[in-house]
């Protein structure tokens, strides 16, 4: 893999998360009934530290949930016949909120499109809005972010790496490689 740009360093990640932030905020008319939901594994605690600049913003503390969508994916039948759901937990109540769900990046939609059936499984929301650092294009199913930090037209040929502190132990960043 060839490194072709470090497209957000440390401080640019921060104002990102800033502005989508005083989005949310402006779009929701404030946060009253707003949950944020991270899509494991970044996408996690990237809705954390969302929900500490709102609370800076607004003096108000938003749930923050998580959500693992490994076994909600779409292909999970060339996987295994009957698939075996072990966490349906998403550690927020959903029933009647402003569900956010929160990832690092967006490309198919096959991701957001399993976080919404794993949220709709548990409750029924008011409704449900997605949050992404990078919108990267080539979408195969009718998802659009409701709140993007940057967007990124790639090639398929090209991968968007996101590391977080949290996650990684690495600094962060966000950087785009080529894998020709």
């Amino acid at each position: 893999m060839e490194l072709k740009s470090v497209l957000l360093d440390e401080k640019a990640l921060q104002r990102t998360l800033t502005r989508i932030s005083h989005e949310i905020i402006e779009k929701n008319k404030g946060v009253e009934d707003v949950v944020l939901i991270g899509i494991k594994r970044r996408g996690y605690p990237i809705a954390e530290r969302i929900s500490k600049k709102i609370e800076e913003i607004e003096g108000i503390k938003i749930p923050v949930g998580s959500v693992d969508i490994s076994l909600y994916r779409d292909d999970l039948k060339k996987i295994a016949d009957v698939p075996k759901i072990n966490d349906s937990h998403l550690g927020v109540a959903v029933e009647d909120k402003k569900v956010i769900l929160v990832d690092d990046v967006v490309y198919t939609g096959r991701t957001a499109r399993a976080a919404i059936d794993a949220v709709i499984s548990v409750g029924r929301p008011q409704m449900i809005e997605l949050a992404v650092l990078i919108d990267r294009g080539h979408r195969e199913l009718p998802i659009r972010a409701d709140f993007v930090g940057k967007n990124v037209p790639t090639s398929k040929s090209e991968i968007i790496a996101v590391e977080l502190k949290e996650s990684d132990n690495k600094e962060d960043s966000v950087k785009i490689f080529d894998i020709n």
